[in-house]
């Protein structure tokens, strides 16, 4: 009897670990997130110690939004045993709420322990710039072209942190740089806009037309063109891009007062109307027209300020 007692002491927890095993098997075939999540809640509280299921549930939790429990469970790990994918993983997650402090120190860790994981300096870099932290930002981005010279959105972004230093020069560069290594309409729609920020219209002009050669489904794209085309003073061609711009958001201020801007160039008072008063009614339904201040959520307030205010003198005499 005494025997028999011991084998079956013996025998439950092997049976458990078995059960376990499969449970965690189980949990890494699934497709269902919230599936797994459960399964794997069962492992962990079979197996509190292992690491495996806490990384797997963080992702599974990560990728169904919920991004503070996988931060939780990436920190678990991060306790006992970290490593570098799981800071890099808990950077994510932090990344995805607003954190971005908290992201930054996340992928600098990762990199300190795998000074390989280019992943892990890219994303610094790049929460470096939404921090502002341009320089930095600059010399992050720099080391991974040394690693991946190809890597066409590390040129584009490293021109976004020189762009808000105001070294234009080397912010068309490195704008320059990403069309040569991906000539694709996203590259040359962000050389335009570039360009026009710094007012080189008839220049921003081509990059945007190619861009919409090659994607005629970017909003943005013909919006900028109309601009370009308004302020070249091809007044014709700047209501067709509006016009086009219109047809993907109805709702498109900016695009409205483009049209306004347009047709009181050429003289068609009555267009001009129409579309202000549309403007108007989205942007400031319930009250008059008193000053440009009402404006100050556009485009042409914040990048062609001297422009709009004389078109909006012009636009406000209109009966």
């Amino acid at each position: 009897m005494k025997k028999l007692l011991i084998l079956i002491i013996v025998a439950i927890p092997l049976l458990s670990f078995g059960q376990t095993k499969k449970v965690y098997r189980k949990a890494l075939r699934t497709s269902d997130l919230n599936e797994k999540i459960k399964l794997l809640d069962q492992v962990i509280t079979e197996e509190p110690k292992n690491l495996d299921a806490y990384f797997y549930r963080a992702i599974a939790k990560n990728d169904l939004g919920d991004y503070r429990g996988a931060i939780v469970d990436y920190s678990k790990i991060i306790v006992d045993a970290p490593d570098a994918d799981t800071y890099f993983n808990r950077g994510n997650s932090r990344y995805s709420i607003k954190d971005f402090s908290g992201a930054k120190e996340d992928y600098a860790k990762a990199f300190m322990l795998d000074n390989n994981f280019i992943d892990a300096l890219y994303s610094l870099a790049c929460v470096k710039l939404d921090l502002g932290e341009n320089k930095s930002a600059i010399e992050d981005f720099t080391s991974v072209l040394k690693e991946v010279p190809n890597n066409s959105s590390s040129y584009t972004l490293r021109a976004s942190a020189y762009k808000a230093l105001e070294q234009y020069t080397n912010a068309l560069n490195d704008y320059s740089s990403a069309i040569l290594v991906e000539p694709t309409a996203d590259s040359f729609y962000n050389r335009g806009v570039f360009l026009m920020d710094i007012n080189y219209y008839n220049d921003a002009n081509g990059d945007l037309t190619t861009s919409l050669n090659l994607n005629k489904n970017n909003a943005f794209a013909y919006f900028y063109r109309g601009a370009s085309n308004l302020l070249l003073g091809h007044f014709t061609d700047a209501i067709t891009d509006f016009s086009e711009a219109i047809k993907f958001d109805a709702m498109d201020f900016d695009a409205y007062l483009g049209l306004a801007m347009a047709y009181q160039k050429i003289n068609d008072a009555s267009n001009a109307k129409k579309n202000f008063d549309r403007a108007n009614a989205i942007l400031i339904p319930s009250d008059k027209v008193n000053s440009i201040e009402q404006y100050n959520n556009t485009y042409w307030f914040h990048n062609q300020y001297f422009y709009f205010n004389n078109m909006l003198n012009e636009l406000a005499k209109i009966e």
